[in-house]
């Protein structure tokens, strides 16, 4: 249990506390819990520290932490407020917090909505920041401010956001093009994804897709936007008349994500036609909605443990002044009926 002293006032124990329980030094604590080197310390005496430790349910503050490792150890993630939280990007999250815990790092979730916020990142003094999208003033900003390691993922100078829109980004697109390739189509359609926070994104698949069709000898992909939430199924009943009235005709669909794939399928029965007889269709980012379609959705799906772990692996390269590894392969087309 607790100290008395710590008991009788309501707060945490501490180091001094400790101490006392084990009848040892304050400076032998720090070193038996920080694990310090150089030091000879009997192991019965450690023994003691750690079992007074455990007793009086001991845990370091993070200002301790910070004050005994000479940094923080908090990774903030910025979370942009206007992407929702999908399947996806939910285990995304997960995972990181996971891969970050086990090299004794804290994540921190945090929205981000595009403008400087240095209370929150001055607030908790994260050693590294890892966002979806940062503007140059904000990493010079976080850099002043102590950040050692600052990732963000839209960034064409960033390492890490090189091989999210180069080799991860060509590869989705090259499985794509090759899977309808390989079913007889030649003329490709791309379902765009009309939110404005996916115009970047939607930007760089756009010209992977590209790349992947001239790679094969065919002509670049007729991109047409798919509804928002708010515009209902128009914008798709239209795309899929357009691709469909061209000469040649558009006979395969690469769409952007799960959502566009939907939107495609719903464009399809206003006309009364079906997928993949009348038009096949490929997704991104596998879901269980994609699962649950009619018919259900042959996509590509990105691993999200192994993009955690190579995420993780490139912060601690970055706070560990090492190279970042090369990022791994982490997508697969999951077969179903829609091509």
């Amino acid at each position: 249990m607790m100290s008395d002293a710590a008991a009788r006032s309501g707060r945490r124990s501490t180091g001094a506390d400790v101490a006392r329980e084990a009848g040892v030094s304050p400076a032998t604590v720090s070193f038996v819990l920080n694990g310090t080197k150089g030091q000879t310390i009997p192991e019965s005496t450690r023994q003691r520290v750690l079992e007074a430790a455990t007793r009086l349910r001991y845990a370091p503050s993070a200002e301790a932490r910070t004050l005994s490792r000479g940094r923080s150890d908090v990774v903030l993630i910025y979370q942009p407020p206007q992407l929702p939280l999908s399947t996806n990007l939910g285990a995304l999250v997960e995972f990181l917090t996971a891969e970050f815990a086990a090299v004794g790092l804290t994540a921190v979730i945090h929205p981000w909505a595009r403008r400087a916020d240095g209370a929150v990142w001055t607030a908790i003094t994260p050693v590294a920041v890892l966002a979806w999208d940062l503007p140059d003033r904000d990493v010079a900003a976080m850099r002043r401010d102590g950040v050692h390691a600052v990732v963000s993922l839209t960034a064409e100078s960033d390492p890490v956001a090189q091989w999210i829109w180069g080799p991860r980004e060509d590869s989705i697109a090259r499985l794509q093009v090759e899977r309808l390739l390989r079913a007889g189509h030649r003329r490709l359609g791309y379902a765009r994804p009309c939110h404005e926070y996916l115009a970047e994104a939607s930007e760089m698949r756009l010209k992977a897709l590209r790349r992947a069709c001239a790679e094969h000898e065919l002509p670049a992909p007729v991109a047409l936007p798919t509804p928002c939430d708010d515009a209902g199924p128009a914008a798709a009943v239209d795309a899929v008349a357009t691709w469909r009235e061209m000469a040649p005709e558009v006979t395969g669909v690469c769409a952007h994500d799960d959502v566009a794939a939907l939107a495609v399928l719903a464009g399809l029965r206003a006309h009364g036609l079906r997928a993949p007889e009348d038009l096949a269709v490929i997704g991104v980012l596998d879901s269980p909605a994609a699962r649950l379609a009619a018919p259900p959705l042959t996509m590509v799906a990105v691993d999200m443990r192994d993009t955690a772990r190579h995420l993780a692996e490139a912060v601690t390269s970055l706070l560990e002044g090492r190279p970042i590894p090369a990022g791994p392969e982490v997508t697969r087309v999951v077969e179903r009926q829609s091509v």
